[in-house]
């Protein structure tokens, strides 16, 4: 099955363009046009990649054509709205570090730039972290600490000489207000305000553990902490190795892979979803190899990718390979949405597809560890 990802990957590079990527089945069902947005970047994030661990110019090539249709020679961004203060719209401004490195082109500096001023300019909780975005005001969302604090550190590391203090912060602050001392776990979001209609009236939680939310969460780390200094790494990696100790607890035995609201297996209407899966085995794998955890984690990682593959990887009447079991999207709110209330039977009733991108890429990182193991 191995051999037959990388024909996998390379159909989702064939039947993509910049302007209509295969992966974004956000986009594609809700007719939307090209602009920047988090699903492209994790995309991009793993071509990257998978470029680097196997020396394939192939994967840099198309990741570099596509993020320089979304880039202007002044650095601006094809469909991005500062104003609109949302953290998903930095997450793919981690990979203009590297493609200005590779390029030395002067514009993916200067989007770079114009990314920063958004993180300088973004509305802050009481705590001082990030609002998710404008329209979540006072909300603090696990996805949040991935969709900006890599591109955080990546800047700090760059352009700050190694100052990571705000970073280690808000993440400090995450598991200070967010983690479930019972299951180790973490809510999906918090109201510091405690106003909005999903919130309880007394922590702000909201009701439940979304597993991609909590992948979300993991990834960020394990990826600040191949980037950070010693006192974030130390900080960091307390926090991550915690979690993964406590996740695994919920560990299907049979697949390997976690459920869609982690705590409540085979409940009516649960599943064990694609994405959040393989964003924790990908921090499992990667925790291993950075010596962050030990070796026993990377065993566990590479069972849940294996499971993935047994489950949700088939093959269709034309014999190509489609990655399955990935929620489409959820959320909290806003205020006019009461559907989306962090019920149970919310994160059930979003829809389940193929090849998007919040699932492709986690698997595909999953991947590049694997290759490493076997190297």
């Amino acid at each position: 099955m191995y051999q037959k990802i990388d024909k996998y990957i390379d159909r989702l590079i064939t039947l993509s363009k910049p302007e209509a990527p295969f992966w974004n089945i956000e986009a594609i069902r809700q007719g939307k046009p090209a602009h920047w947005n988090y699903i492209d970047g994790c995309m991009i994030t793993c071509l990257l990649t998978i470029n680097n661990i196997t020396g394939d110019a192939k994967y840099f090539d198309f990741a570099e054509r596509f993020i320089d249709y979304y880039v202007s020679e002044d650095g601006s961004i094809l469909g991005y709205d500062k104003g609109k203060y949302n953290l998903d719209d930095i997450n793919e401004g981690r990979v203009l570090f590297e493609l200005y490195e590779r390029t030395k082109k002067e514009k993916y500096r200067l989007a770079i730039e114009k990314q920063y001023e958004h993180i300088k300019e973004q509305p802050r909780t009481v705590t001082g972290n990030f609002w998710h975005k404008k329209i979540y005001p006072n909300q603090i969302w696990l996805d949040g600490i991935y969709m900006a604090q890599v591109f955080s550190a990546l800047y700090s590391k760059n352009y700050l000489d190694g100052d990571y203090s705000d970073v280690r912060m808000q993440i400090e602050n995450v598991e200070k207000l967010m983690r479930d001392s019972k299951t180790g776990l973490y809510y999906h979001g918090i109201d510091c305000s405690k106003e909005i209609f999903w919130a309880d009236k007394e922590t702000g939680l909201s009701k439940n553990f979304w597993l991609r939310a909590i992948g979300w969460f993991s990834v960020a780390m394990v990826d600040i902490i191949g980037i950070a200094d010693e006192e974030t790494v130390k900080s960091i990696s307390r926090i991550f190795a915690q979690l993964m100790a406590d996740i695994k607890a919920f560990r299907d035995e049979e697949t390997g892979m976690y459920w869609q609201v982690v705590d409540q297996p085979g409940r009516e209407g649960n599943y064990l979803e694609t994405s959040g899966s393989a964003m924790i085995a990908y921090a499992m794998l990667k925790g291993a190899r950075l010596g962050v955890l030990d070796d026993s984690y990377a065993v566990l990682g590479k069972g849940t990718f294996d499971g993935i593959c047994e489950k949700y990887l088939d093959l269709n009447e034309n014999g190509e390979l489609n990655l399955g079991g990935i929620c489409l999207v959820a959320g909290l709110g806003p205020e006019h949405d009461l559907r989306r209330d962090g019920s149970y039977e919310y994160y059930i009733s979003e829809p389940i597809v193929e090849n998007d991108a919040k699932g492709v890429a986690p698997f595909v990182l999953c991947y590049t560890e694997i290759l490493q193991l076997r190297s």
